[in-house]
């Protein structure tokens, strides 16, 4: 059995993070994951990918971010339990929870920090009755590493931020690269938007809207889509990649077994602190919900660094809490 001061259930950006802000208090983490590698969704979906919203950052590929979050914990030595899931919790006492793995493993701790992002999730596949025989030879909902589509012909099908921004990270990769939406109009952020449409003037994207796919063919992988605009007849073209980004189905799993006030596949929390309906478990970052909630890492961030202060004051309710700042000698986890 293994014992820590705080046990975190997710391993991404979010929970790492938690880990430092933990450490400067004197807390041990551990932290469960069922993927295999710390990073969370952005080592697993999208680790070459940059992101623009990380403050001090104009720009950091998702997987540099997942190294640096990673070397900044290193002084505070947190444990992980990785390619397991967290499957069952249940209360000791009045002052411990147990949580028992998919594989067994036990780990107890007087405090829960649910970080599991989106929680257990899939791709959302469009209705195209033979996309699974293209699976893995042509069709891919997740893009890991842009290099795979150099010099390809490539047919990206959405529109939300991923389908907007893959659409223009791989307009110079890619020989080729058409975006096909439903609609006129894009859910994603307006500067993604005008870049697109950007692109699309100077001829390095074909837009098409009003559209979709509705058949694919090959016959030793994928060679063509067949795409239908409203008022035409569908037509066929070529492509040696399909991967439509219509968002991820979240599920809560396991956790939603657990006795917590959950809204709309979310956990609701006290924005106080970031707990939840029961004493000792915190939920941080896209996994949890309240009014305003945004789904950024930095905001999450921000939800960690508060949940650790009241977590300290759960565990320890007769010290007195000494909050320094980072750049004061001795409280960084370095001397």
């Amino acid at each position: 059995m293994i014992q820590t001061d705080i046990l975190i259930i997710g391993a991404g950006p979010v929970g790492l993070f938690t880990v430092f802000e933990a450490g400067l208090l004197k807390l041990k983490c551990h932290l469960v994951d069922s993927l295999g590698q710390p990073g969370g969704q952005l080592n697993e979906i999208y680790p070459k990918k940059p992101i623009y919203d990380i403050p001090g950052y104009p720009s950091i590929l998702a997987g540099d971010l997942t190294e640096n979050l990673l070397k900044q914990i290193e002084p505070f030595k947190p444990e992980f339990t990785l390619g397991e899931r967290a499957e069952t919790l249940e209360k000791v006492d009045d002052k411990l929870f147990k949580l028992t793995t998919s594989r067994g493993t036990v780990i107890c701790a007087p405090v829960v920090a649910i970080a599991g992002g989106l929680g257990c999730f899939e791709p959302r596949k469009p209705p195209i009755e033979n996309i699974e025989e293209f699976e893995d030879r042509g069709v891919d909902y997740i893009i890991k590493d842009p290099e795979k589509y150099r010099g390809k012909k490539v047919i990206i099908a959405g529109g939300g931020d991923s389908a907007l921004d893959w659409s223009i990270i791989l307009a110079d990769i890619a020989s080729e690269v058409a975006l096909v939406h439903r609609r006129t109009s894009f859910r994603g952020a307006l500067d993604s938007v005008e870049k697109v449409m950007e692109l699309a003037q100077k001829g390095k994207i074909n837009l098409i809207t009003n559209a979709q796919i509705t058949g694919l063919q090959g016959e030793n992988g994928l060679s063509e889509v067949i795409i239908e605009e409203d008022g035409k007849e569908s037509y066929s073209h070529e492509a040696d990649h399909f991967i439509p980004l219509f968002g991820l189905a979240p599920k809560l799993g396991p956790i939603g077994d657990w006795g917590l006030e959950i809204q709309d596949n979310a956990i609701v929390v006290n924005t106080t602190d970031y707990s939840t309906n029961v004493p000792g478990i915190y939920a941080i970052g896209d996994i949890n919900t309240y009014p305003g909630k945004l789904k950024l890492i930095l905001c999450g961030f921000h939800e960690g660094t508060l949940m650790v202060q009241s977590a300290f004051k759960h565990i320890y309710p007769d010290q007195k809490l000494s909050f320094k700042y980072t750049t004061v000698a001795g409280v960084n986890g370095f001397e």
